[in-house]
C-alpha cells in the first residue's frame, strides 16, 4: 500500500511546479513571435506634418516656439502646406499627418499652433480669424536658425496656409492623419459634420486623432471612422497588458489606431509579430514612434531605424521623410 501511494505523493508534492511550467509554456507559445507568421517587407512611413523643418527636441515644452530654433534648412518646405505634403509623398510617405484649426467662418485651416505669433506675421488666436484672413499671412515669417539674425523663409510663406478642403482635393486618394489640436468637443462635432459629407471610400483613407473630448464626439457621429486619443489608447492597451497574454483582444483594440513608443513596445504581449498579427486581424493600425513618445519624436536618422523590429509591418513615425523614405524604399 505504501509503495502504491509514493508516486501519488510525489505528484502532489510537485504539482505547483508543473502548473507553473504549464502556465509558462502556454504564455510563451501564445505570445512568442517565433510562432507567429513571420513578417516580410518594409515598414510603412508616416510623415509628420509633411516635409517639415526640424529642431532640437531637448528641453522643449508645450510653450516652446520651435520656429525660433530650427536647424539650418536642408530643404525649402514648410510644414502643413500642400507643397510639403506632396514632397513627403514623393519621398515615400504612405501617410501624411496634418494639423487642423477651426476658423471663425466655420472652415478648417491647416496650421499647427493655437496662436499666430510664433510662426507668422500675425497675432492672436488662430480660431478667431476667418480662413481668408489666415490665408493672407506669411506662415514662414518667424522661422530662424541663428537666433533671429536671418529669417530664411520670410516672404516665402504668404498665402501658403491651406484649408482642409484644399488638401483633400489635392490628394483625393492618399492616406491622411488629421490632428485635432484642442480638447473642444464642438470641434469634434464640426469636423465630423464636415467629414460626413465625404464618400465612404474616402473616409476609409482618413484617420483622426487628438483630444479625448473632440474625438469622443466625432466618433459618436462617425462610428465607422478610425480614431485615436489618449482615452482610446488607454482603453485598449491597459486591458491588453493585463490579459493579452491569453490571446484575448479587448473590444477597444478593434478598428482603431495605436501610437506605440518603441521604449514601451517590448512590454506588449506578443511584440512584435504576434501583437501585429492580432491588431491587423482586428483592422487596427499600429504606428511606432520613437523613445517614450513625447513631443512627436520620430525615426529621423538611419541610426534610429535600428530600433525598428525586423519585418515590422506597421507605420513608423518620422519627422524627416526626406532622409528615411529613400533608405526604406531602397531595401
Amino acid at each position: 500500500m505504501s509503495l502504491d501511494h509514493k508516486p501519488r505523493k510525489s505528484w502532489f508534492k510537485h504539482k505547483p511546479l508543473w502548473i507553473l511550467v504549464a502556465f509558462l509554456f502556454f504564455v510563451t507559445f501564445t505570445n512568442s513571435s517565433y510562432f507567429a507568421q513571420k513578417a516580410t517587407g518594409s515598414p510603412l512611413l508616416l510623415a509628420h506634418r509633411g516635409m517639415a523643418q526640424t529642431f532640437p527636441m531637448e528641453g522643449i515644452t508645450d510653450e516652446t516656439c520651435t520656429a525660433e530654433q530650427i536647424y539650418p534648412p536642408e530643404h525649402p518646405y514648410l510644414e502643413n502646406t500642400i507643397a510639403s505634403m506632396r514632397a513627403a509623398f514623393d519621398a515615400g510617405a504612405d501617410v501624411v499627418e496634418l494639423d487642423v484649426q477651426p476658423t471663425k467662418d466655420g472652415q478648417f485651416a491647416i496650421f499647427h499652433d493655437w496662436t499666430l505669433g510664433c510662426r507668422t506675421n500675425g497675432k492672436g488666436v488662430t480660431r478667431d480669424f476667418s480662413l481668408a484672413e489666415l490665408q493672407k499671412l506669411d506662415i514662414g515669417y518667424k522661422y530662424t536658425a541663428d537666433g533671429g539674425k536671418t529669417f530664411p523663409f520670410r516672404g516665402k510663406g504668404i498665402g501658403m496656409m491651406p484649408s482642409l478642403s484644399e488638401v483633400l482635393q489635392a490628394f483625393p486618394d492618399r492616406s491622411l492623419l488629421i490632428h485635432v489640436k484642442s480638447n473642444d468637443p464642438n470641434e469634434g462635432q464640426q469636423l465630423a459634420n464636415y467629414l460626413s459629407t465625404l464618400p465612404t471610400e474616402r473616409l476609409a483613407t482618413l484617420t483622426v486623432y487628438g483630444g479625448d473630448k473632440p474625438i469622443e464626439d466625432l466618433h459618436k457621429i462617425l462610428p465607422e471612422m478610425r480614431v485615436m486619443s489618449k482615452a482610446t489608447l488607454k482603453s485598449c492597451l491597459i486591458p491588453y497588458m493585463a490579459i493579452g497574454w491569453t490571446g484575448y483582444i479587448p473590444q477597444a483594440c478593434e478598428q482603431t489606431q495605436l501610437h506605440i513608443p518603441d521604449q514601451i513596445a517590448p512590454w506588449l504581449w506578443g511584440w512584435p509579430n504576434r501583437f501585429m498579427e492580432r491588431m491587423e486581424r482586428n483592422q487596427t493600425r499600429v504606428v511606432l514612434v520613437a523613445g517614450s513618445g513625447d513631443f512627436s519624436r520620430g525615426f529621423d536618422s538611419v541610426e534610429d531605424l535600428a530600433n525598428v523590429p525586423a519585418g515590422f509591418s506597421g507605420l513608423i513615425w518620422t519627422n524627416r521623410i526626406d532622409r528615411i523614405g529613400p533608405v526604406i524604399h531602397a531595401k
